[in-house]
């Protein structure tokens, strides 16, 4: 092992004597160097590495590598500007950092992290072998859908290679074929690739209306107008407005040909996709847009595990979305009785962590009504089922203290109710409950004031849970309201 280390460091005399000849290092932190280096060999080359045993090696030769080029700056800045050739410390410290990769890599062929920081180490330095490095990872990871991302993204981007990104992603799909995030990335990669060419038509002057051809054409009408006696019409129309007609005819035509060949090449990835991910939502969204059972089915999928998060998602992404894609009756029927139903679910309620959340259930049956009311106001045949299917929904159980919703305000229920939550999380010790607590009897008696048990109640807890000053102002408040029951009042109150 001590040879294989001491050989190791004598092929490094050429770098180290580079350093010390260009003035880069003294000679005591060469030595210093070497020490260094003679310690993470010796541990590279124990029975069983360990990862961090590479990794610490590879941090140092960056730092090192490094600090190699800010003082080759400092020195260049002294000389004048003076470039100098390029020596042999100028790549070796690179390609020592791209070997302790190589064998670390080989060494832990399963750690997929690792594959990649050695990928990015080679793609940010511009080295030839992350061709190879990634051939190795996709030779040995087939399965991991991200390597042929990757690959075919290197392939795309940096190579400009698309041929070679297609045939990586069609070989990817046949490995990974049921990966959803291959399809999609397969799907992107062609689209910006039509995208690109597309650019590229419009700067060249091809793609229709192109401001450049148009000006290219103005300037050169105006031109052929002033110098009108250098040209002999063959006939009426003249041959110069042919030629430009038929060139303008063959462009659009070369258009007509782009835009098809880049939609069938979509349309055949978009089908591969399907066919291999038939119950992919995500993937079929395109699909199934103009489906309101779809955007019905994706909020309530959204709700298991409730949390008030979820929920909010539920009400204000997923079927506003779906009211703007699928404005139609059936969908407001569908966002209708999805409130409802959250409301009537004791069960769901309890898991709320704010009452105001059922509130704000309450207001949306209202928001839908008058949401959907505007964007009919219109078509009467369409109003007429929008008043069919939504207001005996809103008006359910006639505003009755029983029900849960009245027109125009909520019902008295669904105010003790609310209450009685905040209450509870009160006693608890939850500092906000009696704040909101106290909002809701505010709300409550501002449209039933005339009820002296509300009185009575919101007193009482004042009493309970708040001070002398607020149960006497809630006292002096009920007897003003509360004229003709005022004895009511007292009774309770004594």
């Amino acid at each position: 092992m001590a040879d294989v280390v001491q050989f190791k460091l004598e092929r490094m005399l050429n770098e180290l004597e580079d350093l010390e000849r260009r003035g880069l290092f003294s000679r005591r932190e060469i030595a210093e160097i070497v020490k260094k280096r003679r310690k993470f060999e010796y541990r590279l080359k124990r029975p069983s590495p360990l990862k961090q045993d590479f990794l610490a090696y590879i941090d140092y030769e960056k730092q090192l590598d490094a600090l190699r080029r800010l003082r080759k700056k400092s020195v260049l800045r002294k000389s004048g500007g003076k470039k100098s050739k390029k020596s042999v410390s100028d790549y070796a410290g690179v390609s020592r950092i791209l070997d302790i990769y190589r064998l670390a890599t080989n060494r832990f062929k399963g750690d997929i992290q690792l594959w990649f920081q050695y990928l990015e180490y080679c793609r940010a330095r511009g080295h030839g072998r992350i061709k190879k490095a990634l051939a190795q990872l996709v030779r040995f990871h087939p399965k991991v859908p991200g390597v042929w991302i990757y690959a075919a993204a290197w392939e795309f981007d940096n190579n400009l290679n698309v041929a070679a990104a297609r045939a990586l992603m069609q070989n990817g799909l046949r490995a990974c074929p049921t990966s959803e995030d291959l399809w999609v990335e397969y799907l992107r990669m062609e689209l910006t690739y039509l995208n690109k060419l597309k650019a590229r038509k419009v700067a060249l002057g091809e793609d229709e209306g192109d401001l450049a051809r148009d000006h290219r054409k103005a300037d050169e009408k105006q031109w052929r107008d002033e110098n009108k006696e250098l040209f002999m019409a063959l006939n009426e129309s003249g041959d110069a407005d042919k030629r430009s007609d038929l060139q303008d005819g063959e462009c659009e035509g070369k258009l007509d040909v782009f835009r098809e060949h880049g939609l069938n090449i979509l349309q055949a990835v978009y089908s591969g996709a399907i066919e291999a991910l038939p119950t992919s939502f995500s993937i079929r969204t395109r699909d199934f847009s103009k489906e309101p059972l779809y955007w019905d089915w994706l909020a309530r999928a959204d709700l298991e595990g409730i949390n008030a998060k979820q929920f909010s998602k539920a009400v204000q992404v997923v079927y506003e979305e779906g009211m703007k894609f699928v404005p139609s009756a059936v969908m407001v029927e569908l966002y209708v009785k999805f409130l409802m139903d959250a409301i009537s679910d004791e069960d769901r309620v309890e898991k709320l962590p704010c009452t105001s959340d059922l509130m704000a259930i309450q207001l949306n049956l209202f928001h839908i009504f008058r949401w959907w009311a505007k964007i009919l106001r219109k078509s009467e045949k369409y109003f007429d089922k929008l008043v069919e299917t939504s207001l005996p929904l809103l008006a359910k159980d006639g505003g009755s203290d029983s029900g849960f919703l009245t027109l125009p305000h909520p019902g008295l229920a669904i105010y003790r109710n609310c209450i009685e939550l905040e209450l509870n999380l009160a006693l608890t010790g939850e500092k906000t409950g009696l704040p909101k607590a106290r909002k809701l009897y505010e709300s409550a008696l501002a449209t039933y004031d005339q009820d002296a048990s509300l009185w009575q109640d919101y007193h009482s807890i004042e009493v309970q849970m708040g001070t002398s000053e607020t149960a006497a102002a809630v006292h002096w408040r009920a007897r003003k309201a509360l004229k003709n029951n005022i004895s009511l009042l007292s009774s309770a109150t004594s």
